[in-house]
């Protein structure tokens, strides 16, 4: 017996826009079954990597706040270097900035920091290891974690040592006749806001690394434990470039 073919009334509906019908409808299947609850599935929305996504998203739109902050001190180092006052004696306007000879720990500290930015990233790189993180998926362990822990830890020591540092150069350049609360000159003045405020910054640095090697033991996801240790890999990459450039003002800025 010959079948005979009933249009759905999906298809009937697939008429010329143009003669009275409506536009064509695009349904999608359902599974064969319930009443279409796949209307809030979506695959960009959900899962570890849209997770790691928006979080570095969120410290990349905080880091730029910062980061505009630093061009701002900047920009009034230049600035301040232009400015004059008069002399009571000759009753002329002078220049009032004496550059300030940098302690040389400073160099230290900078490969310090440096290097500590080169153990972070290979903390990184252990924590992503596509065959670590399978075996913490399938439940062998924790791989990915124990190859991640140790260079964590070195990067913690690196920047308490350069926090150190930076106390022993504030002491150094205090001992020169250059202290913060004399107010010698405008440039010594400079040198501690923007050597104190980047070592405030990474002082949060630190913190946020206690946080993070404490948390990824109780993190039971591996997917919980990237993010903790991508997020602060992400601020503390920043805080080494930032230290970067304004190491390079201080040096060749004056």
């Amino acid at each position: 017996m010959p079948s005979i073919f009933t249009p759905s009334p999906a298809e009937t509906e697939r008429k010329e826009p143009g003669f009275g019908g409506k536009p064509p409808v695009d349904r999608r299947p359902t599974g064969g079954g319930g009443g279409g609850g796949d209307d809030d599935w979506n695959p960009q929305r959900h899962g570890p990597r849209a997770l790691l996504h928006r979080t570095r998203a969120f410290v990349f739109c905080a880091l730029a706040g910062d980061m505009m902050f630093f061009v701002v001190l900047v920009a009034l180092f230049y600035a301040r270097q232009t400015g004059t006052q008069m002399d009571p004696r000759t009753l002329r306007q002078m220049g009032d900035w004496r550059p300030v000879q940098l302690p040389p720990i400073l160099f230290l500290n900078t490969a310090v920091l440096a290097l500590s930015s080169l153990t972070m990233e290979l903390a990184r790189e252990r924590i992503f290891r596509e065959i670590d993180v399978l075996e913490e998926w399938l439940g062998l362990g924790r791989p990915a974690l124990r190859r991640s822990l140790p260079w964590l830890w070195t990067t913690l020591a690196l920047g308490l040592v350069f926090l150190a540092g930076q106390a022993v150069a504030w002491r150094q350049l205090t001992a020169q006749g250059f202290a913060f609360d004399r107010w010698a000159t405008p440039a010594s003045y400079f040198f501690y806001l923007i050597t104190g405020l980047h070592a405030a910054h990474l002082a949060v640095g630190v913190f946020a690394l206690c946080f993070c090697v404490t948390a990824l033991g109780w993190l039971k996801r591996v997917e919980s434990r990237q993010v903790a240790v991508d997020a602060t890999a992400w601020f503390w990459h920043t805080m080494g470039l930032a230290w970067l450039v304004l190491f390079a003002v201080l040096v060749f800025g004056q």
